[in-house]
This record gives structure tokens, sequence and C-alpha cells, in this order.
């Protein structure tokens, strides 16, 4: 039997229907988040960098290291970051995810006239990147 790894390159805990979903549909069986010093890398990517190739090296490094060919890699966060992350896992047969949301807004007059605008996410499924 095959065990699948679901590694998680983003700035969230998972919810309990989003561990249910990657078990039930993506067949997985071991969630992995960040190292505590890689998930700083990853949820503080300067903005001032002209390149992100050498500032996510140690991430890159710590996925050859563990991730094996069609593990999961849930990739969201920082828009280049996840770019060229996505790129990486393509470039070694890991397979890149995001998680997609079914989003519902709700407006409330309030008494003194204003809009109170609520905004609720709840996750649908993962897509896996092209």
């Amino acid at each position: 039997m095959i065990t699948r790894n679901f590694f998680l390159l983003f700035s969230h805990t998972l919810t309990k229907e989003q561990e249910f979903d990657a078990s039930t549909n993506l067949d997985i069986d071991n969630f992995i988040p960040l190292p505590k010093d890689l998930q700083e890398i990853f949820s503080n990517v300067p903005p001032d960098l002209d390149s992100l190739d050498s500032y996510l090296e140690p991430i890159k490094n710590w996925l050859s290291q563990n991730a094996k060919e069609n593990d999961y890699v849930l990739v969201q966060g920082d828009f280049g970051a996840g770019f060229t992350l996505v790129n990486f896992c393509r470039e070694n047969n890991l397979r890149a995810v995001y998680a997609t949301t079914e989003r519902k807004s709700v407006e409330t007059m309030q008494a003194d006239g204003s809009i109170k605008t609520e905004r609720v996410f709840k996750h649908k499924r993962f897509r896996v990147y092209f």
C-alpha cells in the first residue's frame, strides 16, 4: 500500500472539512506542515526582493528531502512564491493543489444607517494547478 503525503505550504491551519476532503478524495494518509523556521520564511516573503529563487531554496530543499513522487503539496500564499513553488512541484512530479471556496456575503443595515458586511468562506474542494 502506498502512503500518500499532503505537504502544507500555506499560512493557515487546515479545517476538519479540508482534512476530510483530502483524506477522502485525494487518498491522503499524512498531513505534513512546514517546520517552524520554514513556515516563517513562507509566511513572510519580503516584498522588496527582485527574485525569490534563493529565498525559497530552503523550502525547495525540504520538499526534495521529504516529498516523494505523486505526493500532494498545498500551495497558497504570496503569488510569486506560489508560482515558483508550483513550478518546482511540477518539475519534481509532485501534485501542487490549492483550496477552492464558496463565498457568501451578508449585508446588514445598522441602526445608524451604515451597512455591515460579513463574508463567510466555505471549503469546497482541492484543485490541481494546471
